[in-house]
């Protein structure tokens, strides 16, 4: 097969799954990449009281991630998915009418809320409805197009800030409306998963099994895999900061440093996840992730002592093997996810997995800042081994929740011939 059409996903689900996730970031983009602008000069706002109401509202969502997580279980994966999506768009809807603090920071904690769900119930289908042999190609896939309507919608938020507007971006957010509206009612198209076609009696039921959080293994997994993806952090906060303030390398570099990212992500997924089929496949793709972070923070922390071509070809390589962290730790979540969820309770899995990532990984912008900043070599060098411990953390996390899921989850086959 061809480089290109290793781009291109396989007839049938997969490419209508991939072909979903390129509407889903597309609006997501387009807004995104306005929003500082959008908060601060359309709705009035500092930028102190955007981050305060980007706070409360993760408090508030990540409370409410497991009842969300529950109620996708009993009602079905794509109904809750469909159900989350339409919501997000209507949210939408109600953005260029917004004003003030308080109306901010309830819509944006609605938009969390209903966007956890709408998440929770896509992870859950896609694992319910793709056959484990295709699942790590699947999400390799999906990561690639996601990074495709991530650029697409950027591209057509930089149209809308040209304008410099005001109005223009005021309704803004009406693109997104169109976009995630196109996108729920494309989810309702998907076909049903095995848990969707149950009677409605069957819906009042709480499902069997243990609940997520007595898996202490796979809680432990999530808090560890946060960590693993502040890479994100350093690709775009500490290492485009510290290109600005610590090296005399041009800015228009930054401009280098994520379209190389962006294009490698919509690249490699299927080549680098190719191989992982087990849960050693998997924790060797978490080390690989160590090494590829650690390797970043050591030579992005020498290029406050290089000039010229050398520091930019330096920071260019921290940013290229960063990004490599990230492909490995994607391949290796995608097997956890596959391997380590209860089939009867995947949406609870993952919102619960979800806000202990969250947890693992909260703290990565503020803290490496400051370590970078502050303690300068030896800064990085904290920040590289934390990542490390996180990585040897992961291992016995998994032992533990694959213990966990060989004594109380089920086949299978068989949850799929009782739903």
């Amino acid at each position: 097969m061809s480089a290109l059409g290793r781009l291109v996903p396989p007839p049938g689900l997969t490419r209508r799954l991939a072909f979903q996730s390129v509407l889903l970031k597309t609006g997501d983009g387009v807004f995104n990449t306005g929003s500082a602008v959008f908060f601060t000069q359309v709705v009035g706002l500092s930028i102190i009281q955007v981050g305060v109401g980007l706070s409360i509202a993760g408090v508030l969502s990540g409370v409410a991630a497991i009842p969300t997580g529950r109620l996708a279980d009993r009602i079905g994966p794509k109904r809750a998915w469909a159900l989350g999506a339409a919501l997000c768009a209507a949210a939408f809807a109600a953005w260029p009418f917004i004003d003030g603090f308080a109306a901010y920071v309830v819509m944006v904690t609605l938009y969390s809320i209903v966007e956890n769900t709408a998440e929770a119930g896509r992870q859950a289908y896609v694992l319910d409805v793709v056959p484990p042999a295709e699942r790590i190609p699947t999400q390799a896939y999906i990561y690639s197009a996601m990074n495709v309507g991530s650029t697409i919608g950027a591209l057509l938020g930089g149209v809308a800030l040209a304008f410099d507007d005001t109005t223009v971006l005021r309704w803004l957010p009406i693109a997104t409306v169109a976009l995630f509206g196109l996108d729920a009612l494309f989810v309702t198209r998907l076909p049903a998963a095995p848990r969707d076609l149950r009677s409605r009696e069957e819906t009042k039921v709480r499902p069997e099994g243990p609940p997520a959080l007595a898996n202490r293994g796979y809680l432990a997994l999530q808090f560890c895999m946060g960590s693993l993806w502040t890479n994100q952090t350093l690709l775009s906060v500490l290492i485009p900061l510290w290109l600005v303030q610590e090296t005399d390398s041009p800015h228009w570099l930054l401009a280098w440093l994520f379209g190389t990212n962006t294009v490698l992500c919509i690249v490699l997924p299927q080549l680098t996840s190719a191989g992982v089929r087990t849960l050693e496949d998997a924790l060797r793709r978490v080390r690989w992730s160590a090494a590829f972070f650690m390797a970043s923070c050591l030579i992005t922390m020498v290029t406050h002592s290089t000039t010229g071509l050398v520091t930019a070809l330096l920071v260019w390589l921290g940013h290229l093997t960063v990004t490599g962290a990230e492909l490995a730790t994607g391949s290796a979540g995608w097997m956890f996810q596959a391997r380590l969820q209860d089939p009867r309770r995947r949406a609870e899995y993952g919102s619960v997995g979800g806000l202990l990532s969250q947890l693992g990984g909260r703290f990565a912008p503020a803290l490496y800042t400051w370590l970078a900043m502050e303690w300068r070599h030896v800064g990085w060098m904290v920040i590289g081994l934390m990542v490390v411990a996180a990585a040897a953390g992961a291992h016995p996390a998994v032992r533990r929740a694959e213990r966990f899921a060989e004594e109380y989850f089920p086949d299978e086959t068989m949850v799929a011939n009782l739903s």
